[in-house]
């Protein structure tokens, strides 16, 4: 019961330091945070569009981030690593975030979902699919699909080439919900034939004429 009970304690520590660096780090496009214990201390590893904006000025940032998560949350001696998202019109977090904090700014939810939708099919996606829920333009709750391109919605090919991820932001009207599939670029998608045009080749002879 006692590694139960850690396990839990653990979730939800590494749950309110999400929220918490979710709200910090809104401006430097922050996805998602890993925990890790080390010999040493705790390493802390920040997924960002825009590690710059973690770090701050000479690191002064990451090591106000660093105090805060020792004395808020007793992570003790926080080793803090910020990594950049490769390829972030590509990645289903981030562009989810993308749009919940564009409609956390007042840009209506249309055409926060049809920019993000321009960028990830001009980054190379075969589709993308993007629903977004809740009081959009009533007091009932609804929602509205965007779409374009390939999205598989079974089978190898989502395993393989879809990545998707669910965010939510808090209005007056209350939450929204924004989900994002992307299918990713591929040469050759698993699991399809592919049948080649029928050609025929002529040969040329060498030999005399009668």
């Amino acid at each position: 019961m006692d590694l139960v009970r850690q396990f839990i304690k653990e979730g939800l520590t590494r749950m309110e330091i999400h929220e918490f660096l979710e709200h910090e780090l809104s401006r430097a496009g922050y996805v998602e945070v890993q925990l890790l214990k080390t010999p040493i201390g705790n390493r802390i590893v920040i997924y960002a569009e825009r590690p710059s904006l973690v770090i701050g000025r000479r690191g002064s940032r990451i090591r106000e981030l660093a105090q805060t998560l020792e004395k808020k949350f007793g992570i003790e001696n926080p080793q803090i690593d910020v990594i950049q998202i490769p390829n972030p019109e590509l990645n289903a977090k981030v562009m989810a975030y993308r749009i919940a904090r564009a409609i956390a700014r007042g840009i209506r939810f249309r055409r926060a979902a049809f920019v993000a939708l321009r960028q990830i099919m001009s980054a190379g996606a075969l589709g993308a699919e993007i629903v977004i829920s809740g009081k959009l333009t009533s007091e009932r709750a609804r929602f509205e699909k965007f779409r374009d391109g390939i999205v598989f919605k079974s089978g190898r090919p989502r395993e393989i080439l879809v990545d998707e991820a669910t965010v939510q932001v808090l209005l007056k009207l209350g939450v929204y919900g924004v989900k994002v599939k992307i299918a990713k670029p591929v040469e050759r998608i698993p699991g399809r034939i592919e049948i080649l045009p029928m050609s025929t080749e002529q040969g040329g002879g060498s030999g005399a004429q009668a």
